[in-house]
């Protein structure tokens, strides 16, 4: 089950995908996400709104409780504050970083930037996983990072010389090989 994933279907949906109600009363289609594609259901992720919900609840609680405006149109990504939080580990609670395995990892990490943030996320995946010593070394200059290419040298510079995005992987393609996408 996708934690915010919809399914949508042009007529009733058991005519369709076979379907199971879980312990809390939820109806649920036995298919995974890509068969569900498939077969002609639009899978859609509405995490993106519940979390708009749950910013907007948290600044009005702020605000009734603490009596401070928070302007999240201006907030200082590079709170040290805040990042400090992370780089212990104290992230309970926080989407996509509250794992005990994502714990240890910022803490190993010790984030001093947003982009150190994002790199966890992205390298906290089954694959990507086995490069989090390697980040973590370079970024803490334990390990030097290797000159490659120019090019790909400045397109990995924020990622300590490691593939960590997919659109790292493009850039590459297109300015070292020549491959534009159509």
């Amino acid at each position: 089950m996708h934690a915010a994933g919809v399914i949508i279907a042009d007529q009733p949906i058991e005519n369709i995908a076979p379907l199971y109600k879980d312990s809390d009363g939820n109806i649920l289609t036995q298919f995974e996400g890509p068969i569900a594609e498939k077969v002609g259901l639009l899978k859609m992720d509405f995490l993106g709104l519940r979390t708009l919900s749950t910013l907007q609840r948290s600044i009005d609680l702020v605000k009734q409780i603490k009596g401070i405006e928070v302007d999240i149109e201006h907030i200082d990504f590079s709170d040290k504050t805040v990042l400090a939080l992370f780089g212990r580990g104290e992230t309970r609670g926080i989407f996509q970083f509250e794992s005990g395995g994502m714990q240890d990892l910022l803490m190993k990490m010790v984030p001093d930037r947003l982009e150190d943030l994002i790199a966890a996320n992205a390298l906290y995946r089954p694959g990507p996983m086995e490069l989090i010593p390697t980040y973590c070394n370079r970024k803490h200059k334990r390990e030097r990072v290797p000159e490659v290419h120019p090019i790909m040298d400045k397109i990995l510079e924020e990622t300590y010389g490691i593939m960590v995005y997919q659109e790292q992987v493009m850039q590459i393609f297109n300015q070292l090989g020549g491959i534009r996408a159509k």
